[in-house]
């Protein structure tokens, strides 16, 4: 009889798709999919523990899986795996936190998921299946997670999509070697480690060919892709995209771009401290990546892109700012901003304020600082009370609000081109999905499809297209 399994997937895009690896090697060891927590033999939760909120949502999930096996009879014999960055974040205290949890995994081990069932279920006697990659955090049976992860996805990883047949996020690198201060990453995900152009081309290929008309692109740190595999000194955190030293963003942008059919490329989570010249005349050159740019910038005070570990100064971001929109015709800059980080002054947020001002970023949000035991941002000095980080997020808020109204005003008028997402609702080129606005569009547009449109009004952070 077949192992039916569960599995609930949080957090972000890359964690989704570490969710599609996992289902695609246990459908290939011949293991049933169930939508239906309550049916399964084995339930995995794939957790977040990005920021307080992600790891308390993540805690909450675990413990209602234990519970609701705990109060149903009928799920008395179901086995739970908790898997991805809490395990991993936390592999040393879990085991002991959550002693009703039947395995805990890391990111070493969601190509593994289905021997690691196997052995749960006394299918297979290998309690070392998962161990092979390095040390174990603990000695503890149910503890699967090896420290340091070394694991990146290429083109022949089993996956199934979780996404809509129109998009799919492809994941160029895992890791990230920049230390900022306020984040726990780098000690989750481990060093930056990128695949091969080749593999990354030929997935891409793959997806066009099935259908998909949009491919994302994500990692921890893109700007950062090809750039560890250089020959000869290793590239500092702060250097810039340089084509000529080997595989780079550039290049890989480049080779989508000649891939045939009719596909947006689009990407997201780009370092400003890698951006260069050669960079954004590639972003420029190819009509196949949108002129989208999802760019966190977190601040603009130098005293806080110094306190934060930003690698990059006020000045700089000013003037790559500046250089981007001279040099990419139509460019909309995603961004977000950190504010209460410790030590803020009221001078720092107010040039914040400004600099948003003038920069009127297309899209853009704001995350008030959360306090994350074992970066290095939790032993500052200068943490700002709550209501005074809460006070800040809403005045950057109410800012970013009135200009995303008046861009929105903006595109009155304009034919656009649009990927309809479901029946009346499209995305523009400007609109990553699952983050950005969309565009409310005639319910008769097919699904999945490429349109032109002309925006004939907004509603909050949406467009209208005229009828």
């Amino acid at each position: 009889m077949s192992t039916t399994v569960g599995l609930i997937s949080l957090g972000c895009a890359k964690n989704l798709i570490d969710s599609e690896v996992m289902i695609g090697h246990l459908a290939a060891a011949g293991m049933v999919l169930t939508t239906e927590p309550e049916l399964a033999d084995v339930l995995i939760v794939n957790t977040c523990s990005f920021i307080d909120l992600a790891k308390q949502e993540s805690i909450d999930t675990v413990f209602g899986a234990i519970h609701a096996r705990r109060d149903d009879p009928a799920r008395a014999r179901q086995k739970i795996i908790v898997a991805g960055c809490l395990s991993q974040r936390f592999a040393t205290q879990l085991p002991g936190i959550m002693p009703e949890v039947d395995a805990f995994i890391g990111l070493d081990q969601i190509t593994k998921v289905a021997p690691i069932i196997a052995h749960l279920l006394g299918k297979r006697n290998d309690a070392g299946v998962a161990k092979t990659e390095g040390p174990a955090a603990t000695n503890d049976p149910r503890d699967f997670v090896t420290l340091k992860p070394q694991y990146v996805p290429d083109s022949m990883t089993p996956r199934f999509r979780l996404t809509p047949d129109h998009y799919a996020y492809v994941k160029i690198a895992e890791g990230c070697n920049h230390m900022c201060s306020f984040c726990i990453i780098p000690q989750i995900r481990g060093h930056h480690r990128s695949r091969t152009q080749e593999s990354v081309v030929c997935e891409a290929a793959a997806l066009v060919k099935s259908g998909v008309k949009e491919i994302n692109l994500i990692s921890q740190d893109t700007t950062y892709f090809g750039m560890d595999r250089w020959q000869g000194e290793r590239p500092k955190p702060g250097s810039p995209v340089d084509s000529s030293r080997g595989e780079s963003l550039s290049t890989l942008l480049r080779a989508l771009n000649n891939l045939e059919g009719d596909f947006w490329v689009r990407l997201l989570y780009t370092h400003p401290a890698h951006w260069s010249d050669e960079l954004i005349q590639t972003l420029a050159a190819c009509d196949k990546v949108v002129k989208y740019v999802d760019i966190p910038l977190q601040h603009i005070s130098d005293r806080m892109l110094a306190a934060m570990k930003r690698v990059t100064s006020g000045a700089a971001i000013r003037d790559l700012l500046r250089r981007m929109r001279a040099g990419i015709p139509g460019l909309g800059i995603r961004t977000t901003f950190i504010v209460g980080f410790p030590g803020e002054t009221r001078e720092d947020f107010d040039e914040l304020l400004e600099f948003i001002r003038e920069f009127r970023f297309e899209r853009a949000g704001v995350f008030q600082y959360s306090r994350e035991e074992g970066t290095r941002a939790y032993q500052m000095d200068g943490h700002l009370h709550h209501m005074t980080r809460k006070s800040r997020w809403s005045r950057a808020m109410a800012e970013l609000q009135r200009i995303a109204w008046e861009t929105n005003q903006a595109q009155v008028g304009k034919q656009v081109r649009v990927l309809v997402e479901q029946p009346g609702v499209a995305r523009t080129p400007w609109d990553a999905p699952e983050i950005d606005g969309s565009v409310m569009v005639d319910e008769s547009l097919p699904v999945g499809q490429f349109a032109t449109i002309t925006i004939g009004g907004w509603r909050g952070y949406d467009l209208v297209a005229e009828k």
